[in-house]
């Protein structure tokens, strides 16, 4: 659901203090802070305030607050439900439909909104359902696609294993000669790491391993260590 006004109905119970702005510090005082006194400054804040005010007046329950986002869980016999707040959008998530009907219809009365569906995407995130298994998950295909066409890599066969079976990495495999050198100058080795390294942490715990053991030479490229870098990408 997408949220069409901002929440500007807040109910805030503290007030609000801020660092001085780098260039714009008050001589003698730069150990001071200063109050927010206008409302537009607060906005953010005032929206989860006046959300936090009103979800609890449902029956909703805080369960995980970000400096960006909220996540609501209600509960009953057998049924649960999830309510996360990013920013103006909202994405509601539960085991029973009429339950989340039920919220949907709840906090359409309480703000202009507009339902968009089924959700699709979220923050680059890919939902895909199985009905049949009763399977919910999130890919990031899209992501990786990217990844491959940043490396060159996007015409490239798919593979099942993230490492060629067998092989033995060890810094002594590392550029020696001033030619070899050059060109391991030349592999973005570091950024196909740290690439890799997003996609373990969000969707494919499953090339952990992988990581932790290409990722140690990068200091030290070769021709084995650079060329190791491709099969987990393809997986």
């Amino acid at each position: 659901m997408d949220v069409k006004t901002a929440f500007m109905n807040g109910f805030i119970e503290e007030e609000i203090f801020m660092d001085q702005l780098k260039g714009f510090t008050f001589i003698g005082d730069e150990q001071k802070v200063c109050r927010f006194k206008g409302r537009s400054t607060v906005l953010n804040k005032l929206s989860k305030a006046g959300t936090h005010v009103l979800m609890k007046s449902y029956g909703v329950m805080i369960s995980l607050r970000t400096s960006m986002n909220l996540v609501y869980t209600r509960r009953s016999v057998g049924t649960i439900a999830y309510v996360v707040i990013y920013i103006d959008d909202v994405l509601i998530i539960g085991n029973d439909v009429k339950m989340l009907c039920d919220i949907k219809a709840w906090l359409s009365k309480q703000f202009s909104m507009k339902d968009m569906g089924e959700a699709s995407y979220i923050l680059g995130f890919k939902i895909y359902r199985d009905r049949s298994r009763r399977m919910l998950g999130l890919t990031q295909f899209m992501y990786i696609e990217k990844v491959l066409k940043r490396f060159k890599m996007e015409h490239s066969k798919w593979g099942f294993l993230p490492i060629s079976h067998g092989i033995k990495l060890s810094k002594k495999q590392s550029s020696k000669i001033d030619k070899e050198l050059k060109r391991s100058s030349d592999i973005p080795y570091a950024s196909a790491v740290g690439s890799i390294q997003y996609l373990v942490q969000c969707t494919r715990p499953d090339v952990a391993c992988v990581l932790s053991v290409t990722s140690r030479y990068q200091a030290c490229v070769g021709r084995h260590t650079g060329t190791q870098s491709r099969p987990y990408l393809n997986t």
